[in-house]
């Protein structure tokens, strides 16, 4: 499919449009549900994505990890289940904007949800492992009516803020269900590898900016030094000292962009002692400065 035919879902897409009518991602009132627009095509760069379900109205997105490669678009949803640094690029058709919506997922909810689940007499989750913590899937029609109910909810306060966590919960429980729904399941779980790595990833994720000690991750994951190596690189593609430096990195540049941090500020913020180390592996994983980085950032 090239970009001259990418799908369209226009129900979401003008939903989208009234809630975010200029470039960005903004949170909504719900917390953790966040809106993007992007006007134009972008290439191949590093970003970091929460644990999340990325449902797309228009455009198209392109995920790298590894030598794994996803496309999500109005057809297909991403599953996201634990955060993550990947590669990505973001295709537009003509002067249409990219826009789509991110619905968080959090560990608690996919808990209490297999509990019920799991009460019936035959359980309807499957036991399949996944390798990967992400991955797309189709978007089915019972999936595609919760998303356009959250939306509408999200223009009327007072309907977002009773009706959008009952809604949020049913997306996630579709997702679920779906086709790509075990790794869900899987980071839910209190047992198995997948679960334990799930666990330092999110502790990683939180404490990015204390000194964290890879030996005592791999004890409270209940592993060896060496074992929770090839299982955290097996679930990232990447080392424990790797994915802590790209949160750091990603974290900052959102304290320049957002709060209008300076770089030593947003250094020191995140854990770095020294700005200049700080900007010499920001280039490395940008490929560009921090301030020009963060002045490209700005204006779009």
């Amino acid at each position: 499919m090239t970009a001259s035919a990418l799908p369209v879902n226009q129900r979401l897409s003008d939903l989208i449009l009234q809630l975010q009518p200029e470039y960005g991602i903004s949170e909504t009132s719900l917390p953790g549900v966040v809106l993007m627009r992007v006007n134009q095509n972008t290439p191949r760069v590093p970003v970091f994505y929460e644990p999340g379900i990325f449902v797309i109205a228009q455009g198209r997105k392109v995920g790298y990890l590894g030598e794994h490669c996803w496309q999500y678009d109005a057809l297909n949803y991403l599953v996201m289940s634990v955060p993550l640094p990947f590669e990505c690029e973001t295709q537009i058709h003509g002067t249409e904007p990219f826009l789509g919506v991110r619905i968080p997922v959090d560990v608690g909810l996919l808990r209490e949800l297999m509990l019920q689940m799991e009460t019936l007499p035959e359980n309807p989750l499957s036991d399949a492992n996944p390798d990967i913590p992400m991955a797309s899937a189709p978007l089915d029609a019972t999936l595609d009516d919760a998303i356009i109910r959250l939306m509408r909810c999200l223009h009327h306060p007072l309907e977002s803020h009773v009706l959008g966590p009952h809604l949020i919960r049913e997306i996630v429980f579709r997702a679920l269900q779906g086709s790509q729904g075990s790794a869900l399941r899987a980071v839910a779980g209190r047992q198995g590898n997948f679960s334990r790595m799930a666990r330092a990833l999110r502790r990683m994720h939180t404490e990015y900016a204390s000194t964290l000690d890879i030996d005592t991750l791999a004890q409270e994951a209940n592993m060896s030094v060496s074992a929770f190596h090839h299982n955290f690189k097996a679930m990232t593609f990447t080392s424990p000292l790797q994915y802590l430096k790209r949160v750091r990195l990603h974290k900052a540049f959102l304290l320049m962009v957002q709060d209008g941090l300076n770089v030593s500020a947003a250094a020191n913020r995140v854990g770095y002692e020294s700005p200049s180390q700080f900007s010499r592996e920001f280039k490395r994983c940008f490929g560009r400065s921090p301030v020009e980085e963060v002045g490209a950032a700005l204006a779009q």
